[in-house]
């Protein structure tokens, strides 16, 4: 009697014998069992920016239940791509991580994929995804896939003159924000460090998460209120103000502070008598921006609305210095610019936007409330506080320059009819000149 050992599993090297005493032996094959296919909801869309885009921001994530080969081993798992689509040139795709039955792929490497694909900035198309799996660490004979997923891609056309800050695909969403997503994020953008963002928000009294690309797919709360974040936690409450919320993903944490650069000074508010001449980040330009409306007098920049940090200029020679000079300023509509990097700023004459009508201020009876202008025609009005009635958008507050929307579509015209405001509340106000298209999003 000879005692047989023999194991048979494809390029499988597993550690374990068969005794038999009637000249047979046992074969344990890897066989296919079950369905193997994507868990996670994927976006309609995936936009990727043409800039500064470094290759460790998670572009798209790839989630699927585990492959079963009916044996006890460990299986491995590869994503591939095809530019015909049928995988008879399949090719592995270079992932970020590939952990825990879920595949991270940069933004990089999908932008890197579409070239390949001859798709070309600014334009779209779709790329060919699937997982192999395979038992053990090797290759192997034996296979699964998942069915093929389709992902439809944009590439954005690059902004020239851009500050090398991006926008990201993460956003804070939440009834302190956007009603919980009944308009757009608020975006994260990219810094320095990958996988650290930072957004600039105004915030009201609610709760916020983070989410990707505008999409519950994937969404991070706190569950213990400490600054960690977690998959799916809890939602973060907040209270009213402007924010500087970082989040870091490195470490699965974020902080949140306020952070509102305005306007102070006899030139503005009689030194802060009336709330200060909030400033707007512009992420092109990497500075902060605000279109205000002086009067003659002296102005210094402040942080939060309060002295203990608070920029003058000593030369007036357009550079900050802290605690320096008063600035005197003449009568007249502006463009405020600070650059926080740089320790400049600059005002310039502009013509500025004002939101004006029976919705707001009884067609005029109080100031329009000013509009922002940040780069490539895009406008902002943020917390304005509108009735029910009608409004318009006027120039320097006269009627010699007004914008109306005459077919309530959200196109403005030259001239065009009033705007009609059927809720009451808290809005953020978005036009862009670039398109004469306009946005009322209503906060709360």
């Amino acid at each position: 009697m000879k005692n047989f050992i023999k194991i048979s599993i494809l390029f499988l090297s597993l550690a374990t014998s068969i005794v038999s005493c009637d000249d047979d032996y046992a074969v344990f094959t890897a066989t296919p069992q079950g369905e193997f296919d994507f868990t996670n909801t994927f976006l309609s869309e995936y936009a990727l920016p043409a800039e500064n885009i470094t290759d460790n921001n998670i572009g798209a994530v790839f989630a699927f239940n585990a492959a079963d080969f009916g044996v006890q081993t460990n299986v491995s798992y590869r994503l591939e791509s095809s530019i015909l689509g049928d995988f008879t040139d399949a090719v592995v795709v270079p992932t970020l991580s590939n952990a825990n039955n879920q595949i991270e792929v940069s933004i990089g490497t999908l932008k890197s994929l579409a070239t390949d694909y001859g798709f070309t900035a600014p334009g779209a198309g779709v790329l060919n995804f699937r997982v192999k799996a395979y038992p053990g660490d090797g290759l192997s004979t034996t296979l699964m896939y998942t069915p093929v997923q389709r992902i439809n891609v944009t590439l954005l056309e690059a902004i020239s003159g851009g500050s090398g800050v991006e926008i990201s695909q993460w956003g804070v969403v939440g009834s302190g924000y956007n009603n919980w997503g009944a308009f757009a994020d608020a975006p994260f953008y990219t810094t320095t460090q990958a996988n650290v963002f930072v957004a600039y928000v105004t915030l009201v009294a609610g709760e916020i998460k983070f989410r990707a690309n505008n999409d519950w797919g994937t969404n991070f709360g706190d569950n213990g209120a400490n600054g960690s974040i977690e998959a799916g936690g809890a939602n973060i409450v907040v209270t009213p103000g402007t924010y500087k919320i970082t989040l870091d993903l490195n470490n699965n944490t974020y902080t949140k502070e306020l952070f509102s650069w305005g306007i102070v000074g006899s030139g503005y508010n009689n030194w802060g008598a009336t709330p200060d001449a909030k400033f707007t980040y512009d992420y092109v330009t990497n500075t902060f921006k605000v279109g205000v409306k002086l009067v003659a007098g002296e102005i210094k920049f402040r942080k939060n609305s309060d002295w203990a940090d608070n920029f003058g200029d000593n030369g007036a020679n357009g550079s900050l210095e802290a605690g320096g000079a008063n600035i005197a300023v003449t009568a007249g509509y502006y463009m405020v610019t600070l650059d926080l990097v740089n320790s400049t700023y600059t005002i310039e004459q502009a013509d500025l936007y004002g939101v004006v009508g029976s919705g707001y201020n009884n067609w005029g009876a109080s100031p329009d409330f000013t509009f922002t202008p940040l780069s490539n025609g895009v406008w902002v009005a943020e917390i304005v506080p509108l009735t029910v009635g009608e409004i318009k958008f006027r120039v320097n507050q006269d009627w010699a320059v007004n914008l109306g929307d005459n077919g309530a579509n959200g196109t403005l015209e030259a001239g065009g009819a009033n705007i009609a405001v059927t809720t009451a509340g808290n809005y953020r106000i978005v036009v862009n000149t670039s398109d004469s298209t306009y946005q009322l999003n209503r906060v709360n």
